[in-house]
């Protein structure tokens, strides 16, 4: 994998737990972060399927999370954080499928095949059962973070990209 990819899943994953946050404790936080990590991946991987297409990203920028901050009405100065570099990191085409994945089982396990031949995984075994099939600790975990009502704002801005990518029309995926 490019040495960059792993810094706009990072961010884009952290943005997700910002806008989403996992319910109280060290455990749901690592559950939640791993179902929103594993998520970011498949999108990214999905998105960016060689390693050209992510050297290209990192050369040109993801974007940042303006637009999403807008969208779900939150603003950097409102977080605890006073380093908010990260969030020009963020894709938000990964993010709006990452939320697609994470509100939908069956679209989140399609996805997951769909990249299981990719240049990516390259001979090595990837396990995406946190964002396949999250068991009830996961899902307690991470209540936001896979609520489909509350995802919508940001899952709808790249639905249909995502299931374009994935051969699938709107009626299918229904």
């Amino acid at each position: 994998m490019p040495a960059d990819l792993p810094a706009v899943i990072a961010a884009t994953t952290r943005w997700l737990l910002r806008a989403y946050p996992p319910a109280r404790g060290a455990f749901s936080t690592a559950l939640a972060e791993a179902q929103a990590r594993q998520a970011v991946t498949v999108a990214a991987w999905l998105r960016y399927p060689t390693s050209l297409d992510a050297s290209l990203v990192t050369m040109v920028g993801p974007g940042g999370s303006a637009h999403l901050d807008r969208v779900t009405g939150v603003s950097p100065s409102d977080t605890a954080d006073e380093d908010t570099a990260w969030r020009t990191w963020v894709d938000e085409v990964l993010t709006s499928w990452a939320a697609c994945l994470l509100a939908d089982g069956r679209l989140a396990a399609m996805a997951a095949g769909a990249v299981s031949d990719s240049e990516h995984v390259a001979g090595s075994q990837c396990d995406f059962r946190r964002l396949t099939k999250p068991d009830e600790r996961d899902r307690q975990a991470a209540v936001l973070l896979r609520h489909p009502d509350l995802l919508a704002p940001i899952a709808d801005l790249h639905r249909a990209s995502l299931l374009r990518r994935l051969d699938l029309d709107s009626a299918e995926a229904a």
